[in-house]
């Protein structure tokens, strides 16, 4: 397999260097669009050509910006719209249930900035990309995957330079996360169908607020994976904070 070549702003780098970078950054960051001039970052673009911020504060405002948001957060399911924050901030899928749990609790808890910040100022991201890489699918390479499962993983969520990330809103990995399994490498828009051997699941919550009586200081709620994104939907409908998720017997 080729080796993707990092693409990195230098302190001499050319004009014409600096609109590949920005070009790569929308890319890898929004899943492949195609971007008009409308929605572009006019204001941090040119403060990235004149040094004014670095690659990875271009990623963050890009990652934040109403184009991103409008796309992956409000568009699609909330294991989706983490999936894709691995994918495109750290350039690799989620490796367990345990990463994914905290993403979904603290973007629940935290709100949607403190989500995208968790990424970008991780000592992974440091390490992967620095300041002024742009981050790329990194994942692809079994070397970068601290568990086996996440090269695999990543076929699921990237099908190639065709592929828009916003075409799919599902989430493609919630069984295989879930229940720490490996996945075959198959097309992405399979499903996952319950069956009588499904795995389920337990979701402690903790303040949901069903109506304006009854207000509920701690729930558990034991759904199957295929059930577990609209239950999460729900639950952040009704105000509840996921505290955990744990696959049960």
């Amino acid at each position: 397999m080729a080796t993707m070549t990092a693409i990195e702003l230098w302190a001499n780098s050319s004009s014409e260097e600096i609109q590949t970078v920005i070009r790569a950054v929308y890319k890898q960051v929004l899943g492949n669009p195609h971007v008009m001039d409308s929605e572009r970052l006019t204001s941090a673009e040119s403060k990235l050509g004149d040094r004014s911020i670095t690659v990875r504060e271009f990623v963050r405002a890009v990652a934040k910006s109403d184009f991103y948001r409008d796309r992956y957060f409000t568009s699609c399911a909330p294991y989706r719209f983490v999936e894709l924050n691995f994918i495109h901030l750290l350039g690799r899928a989620p490796q367990d249930q345990r990463e994914t749990s905290e993403h979904i609790v603290r973007c629940v808890a935290e709100g949607y900035d403190a989500e995208i910040d968790s990424y970008i100022d991780s000592d992974e991201y440091q390490s992967a990309f620095g300041e002024n890489v742009v981050p790329y699918n990194r994942g692809r390479s079994t070397a970068n995957n601290a568990k086996q499962v996440g090269y695999n993983r990543m076929f699921a969520l990237d099908r190639g330079a065709a592929q828009v990330d916003s075409s799919v809103q599902s989430a493609q990995l919630v069984y295989e996360v879930a229940t720490n399994s490996t996945n075959v490498i198959k097309p992405s828009t399979s499903t996952v169908i319950g069956s009588g051997t499904e795995k389920r699941f337990k979701i402690l919550v903790s303040g949901s607020k069903f109506d304006t009586r009854r207000r509920v200081s701690s729930t558990e709620y034991i759904v199957s994976a295929s059930k577990m994104t609209p239950q999460i939907q729900r639950i952040n409908r009704t105000s509840g904070k996921i505290v955990s998720i744990t696959e049960i017997a």
